[in-house]
C-alpha cells in the first residue's frame, strides 16, 4: 500500500539457515507445528483465519492452509531466518521460512493472493519485499474480496479486532508523550510510536495527514471502547485521492 509518487526498493532477504526445522502439522496459512513441538508463525504475512469454537472461517482460509500444506509436502525441511525478535507473546517462533531449494514460503503465498504483507516492529527487514510479491497478486485471491478493499472506519463494529484493511478521513492529528495519533470518524485511531517516527519522516509529514483520506492495514485492538491500530511502517498506509470512498460503507 504505497503512497503516491514514492519509490521504494524491494530488496529481499537472501536465503540463510539460522536453523533447519521439520514441520509436522499446518494449523492455517501462516502457522505450523514443528517436529519438536514448537509452533512457527511465518513472519511478515497474515492469511485468513480458520474458524474455531463455532466461529466461521474467513474467506479463503482453507485454500491458504492447503497451499501451505502442499508447499511443505514438496520439501519437508525448512530453513528459518530470524530477525530481531524471535518469538511473539504466545511463544511462537517468528521467522522467514525457506524451502530447501531457496524459495521463500511467504513470497509464494503472497504471489498466489492468499496472504497479505504485514509490518510489526521490530521485524521489518522484508516488508518491502513482501509488498512487492503481494502487488503481483492484485485482483487475485483475497484481493478479490471486498473486505480487503477497505472497511470504512465508521462501519467498524464496537468489538472489532484481528487483521483488517480500513479506510477513512483523518479528522485530527494528535500527540501524546509517546506517540502521534491519527484520529478518524467513528472513534477509530491509528497510533505511530515516536520511536518509529524517523521511518515515517523519510517519506511523509505526519502532521500534514489531517484531512487526508487514508487506507491502513494492521491488527485492530480495543482500548476503553476505542478501536485502535498500530502503524509501524509508512507503507502500511496509503494516501488516497480526496473524496475516495470505502468499498464497504
Amino acid at each position: 500500500m504505497l503512497a503516491p509518487a514514492l519509490a521504494w526498493a524491494a530488496d529481499c532477504l537472501a536465503f540463510r539457515a539460522d536453523e533447519w526445522v521439520t514441520p509436522v502439522y499446518v494449523y492455517d496459512g501462516d502457522t505450523l507445528k514443528l517436529e519438536d513441538g514448537r509452533k512457527l508463525r511465518l513472519l511478515g504475512i497474515n492469511t485468513p483465519e480458520i474458524g474455531r469454537d463455532g466461529t466461521p472461517s474467513e474467506a479463503l482460509a482453507h485454500e491458504a492452509r492447503q497451499a501451505l500444506v502442499d508447499l511443505v509436502a514438496q520439501q519437508p525441511r525448512l530453513a528459518l531466518r530470524y530477525e530481531q525478535q524471535r518469538q511473539d507473546r504466545y511463544g511462537r517462533l517468528l521467522a522467514h521460512a525457506f524451502l530447501s531449494d531457496g524459495r521463500n514460503l511467504q513470497q509464494l503465498l503472497l504471489q498466489r493472493g492468499l496472504a497479505a504483507a504485514v509490518a510489526i516492529a521490530p521485524n521489518l527487514a522484508n516488508f518491502d519485499c513482501y509488498l512487492a510479491a503481494e502487488d503481483g497478486a492484485q485482483g487475485q485471491g483475497i484481493w478479490r474480496l471486498p473486505e480487503y478493499q477497505g472497511i470504512a472506519t465508521t462501519a467498524l463494529p464496537s468489538d472489532a479486532g484481528g487483521f483488517r484493511v480500513v479506510q477513512g478521513r483523518v479528522k485530527r492529528v494528535g500527540e501524546s508523550r509517546q506517540a502521534y495519533w491519527l484520529n478518524f470518524a467513528g472513534g477509530f485511531a491509528a497510533r505511530i510510536d515516536k520511536r518509529d517516527l524517523p521511518r515515517f519522516a523519510r517519506v511523509l509529514d505526519v502532521d500534514q495527514l489531517q484531512g487526508r483520506t487514508l487506507k491502513l492495514r494492521g491488527w485492530l485492538y480495543q482500548v476503553r471502547g476505542q478501536t485502535r491500530l498500530n502503524l509501524y511502517h509508512p507503507r502500511a498506509l496509503q494516501l488516497l485521492p480526496s473524496g475516495a470512498g470505502p468499498v464497504l460503507p
